[in-house]
């Protein structure tokens, strides 16, 4: 990659703000209303597993299927643009795909397919060529681990399953969708597990991560609390509220 793309004019790296945390803290909000704030590029490898999950079911590839899902991995042709009001469009082989790849099939297919070395070995080029100046705020599980592990800033999001399967039967809710909330949080609860006890790259955090709880937070909080913590570590969008 070029020097233009991943570096600054001063020849060096573009910076990266790593934001982990299991599935419902808030992370890919969080971290794409912090990349709009600084003018950054967003990479969401959440939404790249899930992307890799819908590709495999839809070619009848077997999630199991370590050599196959290796090389689809590989082959993704995948763009993050922005939509309407800021939202995320996420397009696939020339198809906007943003709704179906948000299914809970596919979450918890993804979530299979995450468990697998292989599929992950495939996505690390992948993800890892997001990274172009002004900088990036990498969204996922594993990116200030393992994708991003120099990263000067790394953050790890969590909160309370309650509250997760909360927050999600809301976005259920609101988009028409019918769920019920002692399922959603005992899939969570199931999901964790997998991710915590996968044999690559689990879902644990950075030594150096900042640790932020943020069950009894609201959005706008904590996009504030990772903008300060840029500003102080990185010398980067200076504070909250003030004029870039």
């Amino acid at each position: 990659m070029g020097k233009d793309m991943t570096e600054d004019q001063a020849g060096r790296l573009a910076p990266v703000i790593t934001v982990d945390g299991p599935s419902g803290a808030g992370k890919g909000t969080v971290s794409r209303l912090l990349a709009q704030r600084f003018g950054w590029h967003l990479l969401d490898s959440g939404a790249l597993y899930r992307l890799l999950a819908l590709a495999a079911m839809e070619r009848g590839i077997a999630l199991d299927a370590e050599q196959a899902l290796e090389s689809l991995a590989r082959e993704l042709d995948v763009r993050f643009e922005s939509g309407e009001g800021g939202s995320e469009r996420i397009v696939m082989d020339g198809r906007e795909v943003s709704g179906e790849i948000r299914s809970e099939e596919c979450g918890e297919a993804a979530s299979r397919v995450a468990a697998n070395p292989a599929a992950r070995r495939g996505l690390v080029a992948l993800q890892r060529a997001f990274r172009k100046a002004p900088g990036l705020v990498a969204d996922g599980r594993d990116m200030g681990t393992v994708i991003f592990p120099e990263a000067p800033l790394k953050v790890f999001l969590t909160a309370s399953a309650g509250e997760r399967a909360r927050r999600r039967h809301k976005q259920l809710k609101e988009k028409g969708i019918s769920a019920n909330l002692a399922e959603l949080e005992s899939a969570i609860a199931e999901r964790d597990r997998r991710d915590r006890e996968r044999a690559s790259s689990p879902l644990v955090p950075a030594d150096d991560a900042v640790h932020l709880y943020t069950t009894r937070m609201s959005i706008s909080e904590v996009v504030d609390e990772l903008h300060r913590l840029a500003a102080s570590r990185l010398g980067v969008g200076g504070s909250p509220g003030e004029p870039e």
